[in-house]
């Protein structure tokens, strides 16, 4: 089964940017899709972004146009780039793995917005 491992949560101000970084155990070129994920305090996770193995990018509404996600093949990972923060983008980003039958998830990276 896939591991991922994310990377680059932090705390940043409103309208900052971030950059975080799935890496995975098997090279992303056999990973069938990859997504992020979020979760508020006392929220339901919440599905943030996709792509897929034939780059195909899905975004929720509520990231559209904010958020960037793609594949550092160099690096074998999956990254989410974020900018006009806001408050409420405060969560557990979480990077998730599909192949075939199995489904991985991480362990997540916190994201912190100040307003």
């Amino acid at each position: 089964q896939v591991q991922v491992l994310e990377s680059g949560g932090g705390l940043v101000q409103a309208g900052g940017s971030l950059t975080l970084a799935c890496a995975a155990s098997e090279s992303i070129f056999t990973i069938d899709s990859m997504a992020w994920w979020r979760q508020a305090p006392g929220k339901q996770r919440d599905w943030v972004a996709t792509i897929g193995r034939d780059n195909a990018i899905y975004y929720a509404d509520s990231v559209k146009g904010r958020f960037t996600i793609s594949r550092d093949y160099a690096r074998n990972t999956v990254n989410l780039q974020m900018s006009t923060l806001k408050p409420e983008d405060t969560a557990i980003y979480y990077c998730a793995a599909t192949k075939g039958p199995d489904h991985s998830w991480g362990q997540g990276t916190q994201v912190t917005v100040s307003s």
